[in-house]
């Protein structure tokens, strides 16, 4: 199979780049082809605003690449991630034109949500979920930017106008059953909306003593990172490993028992993790999938998360690791405390987290669900032409 996969990489490398790079890898280790278009965020610095404006709505130049490259190589499928905001969805109609399928992996909220989070000061907010987003340019949601908001909010807008999300994508995949509840609610077709996990091919863990708990991601408010200081500080007995960078790095001078390591390689983030007693997840916001919680439960880390979106659905409580309320240090206060106190049944939790892994999150049954993806949309494909 001809596979084009297409991908507007972000500024700041994050799980979405990790997934792009690790499908590639795995489609081409199975003998196909795979091309990769590509754009970096980085390239916007040279872009006048008018530019970026008028490219973020309608791209005429990925229209005159996707022409070139389409018509040279005849990909059997398109596989999008992401296009925000220099690929644009001009792509979309590119690929009907050259009437080739195309598949849309769901990585966020953006087009039901300026911010992409369904996130307002710290809060849950759906106020623009299956309406016009104009909440989200008056209130400046993305950047606290009423501009730049406006801008993202027209490209939504003129492109559900246009029918875009409606008719140009083939199949859409979302990571878990929560969020293609929430893109369905959006106005997407349901019947095109089909549930594939990320993955990873991990081999199974050595065996060892563990110790510390582990938290991994972006320092960010969205993450909890202010919920998991305050709990660490009620817990002072517990020790915590934050790898990671961002804007809230400052706070993990308040507790004692965190260090801080910055941003770790994925090698490095591994032995960490073969090495901890739980991943720690305290996020407030609807986590579509995280790539660190099936990173973890391939190291056969139980995980302790916020009781929220689809991390309520993806750990099961009291199994392969434990639930929290949201923004409740307390809480988390609690299960850190127990989890501390009990290695014997962290590691029995552990075990089967590593058992959930290789029943749902391997690379080889990663394959066959994305294999049989392609394969309907290019039945479907075919069946629209005939």
């Amino acid at each position: 199979m001809r596979i084009l996969m297409v991908h507007n990489a972000y500024q700041q490398r994050g799980g979405e780049d990790s997934v792009v790079e690790a499908e590639t890898e795995l489609l081409r280790a199975h003998g196909h082809t795979v091309e990769l278009y590509q754009k970096d965020n980085r390239d916007i610095a040279d872009l006048s605003r008018l530019g970026l404006l008028t490219r973020t709505i309608w791209s005429r130049q990925t229209t005159a690449d996707l022409q070139g490259i389409l018509a040279q190589n005849r990909p059997d499928v398109i596989h999008v991630h992401n296009t925000f905001p220099l690929i644009s969805p001009s792509l979309y109609w590119a690929a009907e034109r050259a009437a080739i399928p195309v598949v849309q992996t769901l990585h966020n909220f953006r087009l039901f949500c300026p911010q992409a989070m369904f996130l307002r000061q710290e809060t849950v907010c759906e106020d623009c979920l299956g309406r016009a987003p104009w909440r989200g340019i008056t209130r400046a949601c993305y950047r606290g930017s009423v501009a730049q908001s406006a801008v993202l909010a027209g490209m939504v807008m003129t492109h559900r106008a246009l029918g875009t999300w409606r008719d140009k994508v083939t199949r859409y995949i979302a990571l878990n059953e929560f969020c293609r509840r929430k893109f369905v609610e959006g106005g997407l077709p349901a019947e095109r909306v089909v549930v594939k996990p990320n993955f990873v091919d991990f081999a199974p863990p050595p065996a060892g003593a563990r110790s510390d708990f582990l938290f991994v991601g972006r320092l960010s408010a969205e993450k909890g990172i202010r919920t998991l200081v305050d709990a660490a500080s009620k817990v002072p007995e517990v020790p915590v490993v934050v790898a990671g960078s961002g804007p809230e790095a400052r706070l993990l001078a308040g507790a004692a028992n965190i260090r801080g390591l910055g941003a770790l390689p994925p090698a490095a983030v591994r032995e960490r993790m073969v090495a901890a007693k739980a991943l720690v997840l305290p996020s407030i916001w609807y986590e579509n999938f995280p790539r660190t919680l099936v990173e973890a439960f391939g190291c056969g880390l139980p995980v302790i998360a916020s009781r929220i979106g689809a991390l309520a659905e993806l750990i099961e409580d009291g199994v392969t690791g434990f639930l929290f309320e949201p923004g409740d240090a307390d809480d988390l206060a609690r299960r850190l405390r127990w989890a501390h106190a009990h290695p014997a049944e962290m590691a029995r939790m552990g075990g089967a987290a590593r058992a959930h892994y290789e029943a749902h999150f391997t690379a080889d049954g990663n394959y066959q669900e994305l294999m049989a993806i392609y394969s309907e949309a290019i039945a479907q494909a075919k069946g629209g032409m005939a």
